[in-house]
């Protein structure tokens, strides 16, 4: 049963003092107590009943709300008899916590309630008890250690015609019963459940995407050899996988949500397994990684990359490239629900290593297993990943008539370019399918950026690819937005230099150029911004500059006059042009 329904029963005398967002938490029990701290006698789910005897003064609230709410209670109701009114202590620290809380009328014993909600509970699992016993063996028999999630899930099909799929934390597919979530979908379901997991409140998170209701699981392994809970959720928030299932079980009977609760503990276990097999990979790249910051000799660099290369690409032996990729998450302000308080709580490297294998995943390829490539390691705040590239095929010789080779004909008619074929990473190619999903995990306190190397051919210039992609990341991390990157080929260029630059000095350096423009643009709507930046892109064409302004070229002569005369530059020189274009940018 559903708080909500208490609430609507009348002759229960109860009376709401917050929590109504939470009112459809369901009802599994009933326990009243007036201990300190009645932890243990706890399970989850009850509707706790209490007469206030435990609270001394207004300190006591708090410590007292807060192990309700950590036990998974569904509610809090407190009796009128003792004190009168509820102390407002208790109100504010249920307000903290999320923990819904009712004043009980001092007419109605907690004698009516417990029973009332004993009748009710015991009369909805009456009914699914047999059915749900012998769903949650059939899962356990056959379950993912049995032949992966996808049983399960087609057990939920089968049994109970449900569609559920199994999503990334990006909302990349591990798994499905029947046909598959279309990529834009499953991103927006992820990026609801991220978002609903910032707040603090509890699974499942009910989403309506593209005229469907779904229902957000988090899959979190509860089990005897269940990983402690975080302290703060943002360490967990962007690793975790969702069950998505199509319908809406905010009206479900316990019996259900329960059955759905244990088969994310049974696809928990499955990812706990997969996870202990990246362990190898983790440690390749660790031991590389290690070799490679304390400046080892390229053979024995090389020794490494041998033994990583066959696990990382079977059946080649050898990489014949590498790339590095450099990310790092960083968290501004605690500022969510269950927060530990300050950002230096997190550990942003395992934070990071886990987000850099999820998004080195191809995201067209479907499954688990399409992580086994990836070896991520993580040293301090930063994830540093190694990427071996296959090799690339080397074209067919062409005679004077033309190319030789019937495939090579068909690939030239489709316009199959080279780049089609460039097995390399690309910075922006990298985030484009996640971007939305995580901007959402990161709300509004943490940042990802990410930086790419060019690929290297040998041991000796590893080196030279982790600063490469350390540089690049710090050429993304001075932009702005919750998710960048940038890549090897941004590092070729003055812009470069742009991130480094003190904040001061940019602010004193482009008011001095530009305030005077600025100023006149207010005071006389001469759009003289506007007019630079268009010469500049134009490089300095004064007819392509006039056509893309629509202007007539004399108009545009008095315009760039009017800027050397309130700046004293001259737009005729070169110094003077990279001098505006770097203001352009720093501003």
């Amino acid at each position: 049963m559903r708080l909500r329904a208490l609430l609507e029963t009348d002759a229960l005398g109860l009376r709401l003092l917050g929590g109504e967002d939470e009112l459809d938490r369901t009802v599994r029990g009933v326990m009243t107590t007036d201990l300190r701290d009645p932890s243990r006698y706890l399970s989850g789910g009850e509707l706790v009943l209490t007469g206030l005897a435990w609270r001394r003064d207004a300190s006591d609230s708090e410590p007292f709300v807060r192990i309700l709410a950590g036990a998974g209670v569904a509610g809090l109701a407190a009796g009128e008899a003792e004190l009168g009114d509820i102390p407002a202590d208790l109100v504010e620290a249920c307000v903290q916590h999320r923990l819904p809380l009712f004043a009980v009328n001092e007419t109605v014993a907690f004698a009516t309630i417990t029973e009332h909600v004993v009748r009710q509970v015991s009369g909805e699992r009456a009914g699914d008890l047999a059915a749900v016993v012998d769903r949650h063996r059939r899962l356990m028999t056959s379950g993912p250690a049995g032949g992966g999630p996808e049983v399960v899930l087609d057990l939920l099909t089968s049994d109970l015609d449900l569609r559920a799929w199994v999503l990334s934390p990006t909302g990349r597919q591990i798994a499905g019963a029947g046909a598959p979530l279309p990529a834009p979908l499953g991103a927006a379901l992820a990026g609801h459940h991220l978002a609903a997991t910032r707040t603090g409140r509890r699974g499942p998170y009910r989403a309506a995407v593209a005229g469907s209701t779904y229902s957000l699981f988090p899959i979190r392994n509860a089990g005897r050899g269940a990983v402690p809970a975080a302290r703060d959720v943002r360490e967990s928030v962007l690793s975790d996988w969702l069950l998505a299932v199509e319908a809406d079980a905010s009206d479900w009977p316990a019996a259900r949500l329960d059955l759905l609760q244990g088969v994310t503990q049974l696809i928990a276990v499955e990812r706990d397994r997969r996870d202990a097999a990246r362990t190898v990979r983790r440690r390749l790249a660790q031991e590389v990684l290690e070799l490679v910051q304390a400046g080892a000799a390229p053979a024995e660099i090389a020794a490494r990359l041998r033994v990583a290369a066959p696990v990382l690409l079977p059946g080649l032996g050898v990489a014949p490239q590498w790339q590095v990729v450099v990310a790092r998450v960083d968290w501004t302000a605690s500022g969510t629900a269950g927060g530990a308080g300050v950002p230096g709580d997190i550990a942003g490297g395992p934070v990071a290593q886990a987000l850099l294998e999820e998004i080195l995943v191809d995201p067209a390829v479907s499954g688990p297993d399409s992580a086994d490539r990836i070896a991520v390691a993580h040293t301090g705040e930063e994830a540093i990943a190694l990427v071996p590239l296959p090799a690339v095929p080397a074209p067919l010789p062409e005679t004077v008539d033309g190319p030789t080779d019937n495939a090579t004909v068909r690939e030239k008619e489709a316009g199959e370019s080279p780049a089609a074929q460039d097995p390399a990473l690309h910075a922006d190619a990298l985030l484009a399918a996640v971007r939305e999903p995580l901007s959402a995990g990161l709300a509004d306190d943490g940042r990802l950026t990410l930086g790419v190397s060019a690929a290297v051919h040998s041991a000796e210039g590893l080196r030279g690819a982790l600063e490469e992609a350390r540089h690049a990341r710090r050429v993304a991390a001075a932009r702005p937005g919750r998710v960048c990157a940038a890549g090897h080929h941004e590092l070729a260029s003055h812009v470069l230099l742009l991130p480094f630059v003190p904040d001061d000095v940019r602010r004193a350096f482009t008011a001095r150029l530009l305030d005077p423009l600025r100023d006149y643009d207010r005071r006389h709507r001469a759009e003289l911004i506007e007019t630079l930046e268009a010469f500049l892109d134009c490089d300095g064409s004064w007819t392509r500059c006039a056509a893309r302004l629509h202007l007539h070229v004399n108009t545009l002569r008095y315009r760039v006059g009017r800027i050397e005369q309130l700046t004293g530059r001259d737009l005729s020189r070169l110094e003077d042009k990279l001098d505006f274009f770097l203001a352009l940018r720093m501003s």
